[in-house]
């Protein structure tokens, strides 16, 4: 319990401490700001300070928050298959990764929509700053996965985060939330890392089957009309192809806000068909070296099935190919308006143009072809 005391999120017990902190924060007017646009931060601040559960901050402020993000920044907000889901288990949710906050914090608000209880979620040691995200992160259930290290490190990290999610959803009965890569997809092809399963598996010497069957894997596909940091991300990619990328200090705080704020159009969640017992099962069949790679590709297969291609994917797959392929799922006004988009942004870009034209198009046009 030592060990997990430092990854966990904070108790009911630790909320009201959290709350004072984070109402006396310099950003809390801001913040407070965005979340009650029409609310005095002081009216704000003493409904907070009054909280004493996470249930509380959940229902009363992260709610607000996905309301205003849907409000500010998302055309439609819709999902899929949540019937699938049994109320009364608990799921190692895995879904493709496409924005630092929103891919778990929106799936909270789905669930508590359709009735479900919220998940925990994963939160990178390296978002864990200032104490501002801290608390707020550790009131929405977001319990900790240390990034970098030494290989001992490493293996230690992942094996302390694989026990307490096996914990969590087989004692604590919650579920968890984690992407499917360390790290966002950044030129739109969602693939499933053998790693991240691995890591699951090391908190039990269970057999293949039985060991992950306990953890319900249910995969998610997260699909955005307009993908969030989407020149941010193409900027990054044009740099690694030519130097080692070295993130700038505040960057990934940069990202979480332009992620929040830039307009997103459409955003759909689909839950889809949870791991079954007979596919472990026939993974198990598999060589040892197989097994972890063949569930990767079954995720994969499941989260490109789900995911909903909308007309930006279809234009830019056009516009890559030079074809008229999908010219039936746009408008040629559709068409110009997102190469408009498409060339205000680049021009903010240092770079070569076309390079950088060819990277942006494929982040939307990748998921055209891994679906098909």
């Amino acid at each position: 319990m030592s060990v997990y005391n430092d990854y966990r999120p904070y108790t009911d017990s630790e909320i009201n401490a959290a709350m004072c902190r984070l109402s006396e924060s310099p950003y809390f007017p801001a913040l407070a700001a965005y979340v009650y646009p029409t609310r005095a931060p002081e009216d704000v601040k003493r409904q907070i300070r009054a909280y004493t559960t996470i249930r509380e901050f959940q229902l009363e402020v992260m709610k607000a928050v996905n309301e205003q993000v849907i409000a500010r920044s998302i055309s439609n907000f819709s999902y899929e298959g949540l019937e699938k889901l049994d109320r009364e288990k608990r799921y190692m949710f895995l879904s493709n990764h496409r924005d630092i906050m929103l891919d778990a914090t929106l799936l909270q608000y789905a669930l508590h929509l359709e009735g479900h209880e919220t998940s925990e979620i994963t939160f990178g040691s390296n978002l864990m700053h200032p104490q501002d995200a801290v608390d707020i992160g550790k009131s929405n259930k977001m319990f900790k996965i240390i990034r970098g290290g030494t290989a001992r490190e490493i293996f230690t990290n992942s094996l302390n985060v694989s026990e307490y999610m096996r914990y969590t959803i087989t004692e604590k009965h919650q579920s968890t939330w984690i992407a499917q890569r360390n790290g966002r997809t950044k030129d739109g092809k969602d693939k499933t890392e053998v790693a991240v399963l691995k890591m699951f598996a090391m908190s039990s010497k269970k057999p293949f089957a039985e060991n992950l069957g306990e953890l319900n894997i249910a995969p998610i596909a997260v699909s955005y009309e307009y993908e969030p940091c989407d020149f941010l991300k193409t900027r990054e990619l044009y740099i690694s192809r030519r130097q080692t990328y070295v993130k700038q200090a505040g960057e990934d705080l940069h990202s979480i806000l332009h992620g929040i704020l830039q307009f997103k159009g459409g955003t759909h969640y689909t839950f889809c068909d949870v791991i079954t017992e007979k596919e472990l099962e026939e993974c198990a069949l598999l060589p040892h070296a197989e097994r972890f790679k063949r569930l990767a590709e079954i995720i994969d297969q499941r989260i490109y099935a789900g995911y909903k291609l909308w007309k930006t994917n279809y234009i830019a797959h056009d516009l890559r190919g030079q074809k008229a392929e999908f010219s039936d799922k746009y408008s040629p006004d559709e068409k110009q308006k997102f190469i408009d988009y498409m060339n205000g942004g680049l021009a903010t870009l240092e770079g070569e143009k076309d390079d950088l034209r060819e990277i942006f198009l494929g982040i939307y046009a990748n998921p055209v072809d891994t679906k098909k």
